[in-house]
């Protein structure tokens, strides 16, 4: 039985051609809640994938116990776009998003999870690096250091698997799609006055296909994505809801 003082928790799991991956993710999440006795859900949002991710995905509506929801995508909207469909159809009181790909230690991230008695988002940084290309670490190192002086901020990491209160991201307008929609909810939730905790986290070896992270798209993507948030954040807007 969940303790009172232990939130409950949705995972939101995008998959884009994450057949080799998702069946490993989903289990890990899985075994985490039993591990940890944590009230939770898995909403995977299959993002217009080719391959055979939600095929793999729908073996664990029958055997999960309601734990598990499937969501689907006919074609491709992007990682924050199907982050935010994930919440809407999230129960939990709390969120956080774990791709579908594995390269996330559910437990990693999770074992935090009762700091939300005390804070409104847990943001996780990476102790080992190294698991990662230099390339990789390189671009990760340059995109921190950016955002940290362009909105004022002391982050160890922005783009990790933050938990945040359900209520958080339900007070924030959101516009990005694709993968800048982590900076986005992040900074202006910082910037709205939320409290939040940095804690150590360790990430997991992929098993198989390749990582979106990296790419033409992406880059451009996350330009754009940083201009406007720099047109919002400094310039008359309304980017929070009103209560």
């Amino acid at each position: 039985m969940q303790t009172k003082d232990k939130k409950s928790i949705s995972v939101i799991m995008p998959a884009l051609n994450e057949g080799e991956n998702i069946e490993k993710a989903v289990k890990d999440v899985l075994d985490t809640f039993t591990r940890l006795g944590i009230e939770g859900e898995v909403v995977i949002v299959d993002d217009g994938s080719r391959d055979n991710t939600f095929a793999k995905a729908k073996k664990f509506l029958s055997s999960s116990q309601g734990k598990v929801k499937i969501l689907t995508h006919s074609i491709p909207q992007g990682i924050g776009a199907s982050f935010w469909d994930g919440v809407k159809e999230a129960s939990g009181e709390t969120v956080v998003m774990l791709p579908g790909d594995g390269e996330n230690d559910a437990y990693e991230i999770l074992k935090y999870l009762e700091l939300t008695n005390y804070v409104d988002i847990i943001v996780p940084y990476i102790t080992n690096k190294n698991i990662r290309s230099p390339i990789r670490n390189f671009l990760s190192s340059l995109f921190l250091l950016i955002i940290n002086i362009s909105f004022g901020l002391w982050l160890n990491y922005t783009n990790g698997t933050v938990i945040y209160k359900k209520q958080v991201l339900e007070s924030l307008c959101h516009k990005e799609k694709g993968f800048f929609y982590q900076v986005e909810v992040l900074v202006k939730a910082i910037k709205k006055g939320y409290t939040f905790a940095e804690v150590p986290c360790k990430l997991a070896k992929r098993e198989g296909g390749i990582s979106k992270a990296v790419s033409l798209a992406t880059f451009a993507d996350i330009l754009r994505g940083y201009l406007r948030l720099i047109k919002e954040i400094y310039f008359p807007c309304r980017w929070v809801k009103k209560s």
